[in-house]
């Protein structure tokens, strides 16, 4: 039966990938990747042969009625992301509204996500939690922080490390410098890090260490 699939891939360990996600990639007639790139060094480990196609946020407005003619003309077609599960904080979001609007069937396969290894990892509570992704950078961020001074679900955020001193500097003084959180950087890589304490003390081991690679933040709610 033609559908698109959503196959979630590691995060850097080749070897975080499931048997099923591996044979979903095998079998499809096309796959469509944020960075081509990227996937043939996935799909070269698992002597993958299927077709690639770019799909990313600067032409996936363009591509979506091709893709969605092909799979209705019979094909199943796979979408990955350069690491993780597609649609977060990545492309996937417009082509899956898409097929849904098209009754075009969507399948996603279970898989690596970094919010979740960050949460659990974190040792702050994740029974109830928030996922913020990335703050904007310019317009609303400031609105966006003030909005989570009373948030009191542990809140999850993507950054990158060229904003991650000026992100700990701005929940400091909207969150106060005594919250807690935790940076996990590079997850599943070899130079894995996780950095737990205060909005200060992160800061200032930041401070003192600049960051590299990717980056996810998880701080505490507010307490009740």
């Amino acid at each position: 039966m033609s559908k698109l699939f959503l196959v979630p891939t590691p995060l850097g360990n080749l070897k975080d990938i499931t048997y099923r996600a591996v044979e979903v990639l095998g079998s499809v007639d096309l796959i469509l990747a944020e960075d081509t790139r990227q996937a043939i060094k996935l799909l070269n480990h698992y002597h993958i042969r299927t077709p690639l196609q770019s799909h990313h946020m600067f032409n996936e407005h363009k591509s979506l009625e091709s893709v969605c003619a092909r799979i209705r003309s019979g094909e199943k077609v796979a979408l990955i992301s350069d690491a993780g599960t597609p649609g977060i904080s990545d492309p996937g979001f417009l082509l899956v509204r898409e097929c849904i609007h098209q009754g075009i069937p969507v399948e996603t396969l279970p898989g690596p996500a970094a919010l979740i290894p960050a949460l659990v990892n974190s040792g702050l509570p994740c029974d109830r939690f928030c996922f913020e992704g990335f703050l904007p950078v310019k317009k609303g961020r400031n609105k966006k922080l003030t909005s989570l001074e009373t948030e009191t679900r542990t809140m999850v955020f993507y950054e990158s490390p060229y904003r991650l001193l000026r992100t700990l500097t701005e929940m400091s003084e909207h969150f106060g410098t005594d919250r807690k959180a935790s940076v996990s950087r590079e997850l599943t890589k070899v130079f894995e890090e996780n950095i737990r304490g205060t909005l200060a003390s992160v800061l200032e081991h930041y401070t003192n260490k600049p960051p590299k690679g990717e980056i996810v933040l998880v701080v505490e709610g507010k307490k009740e």
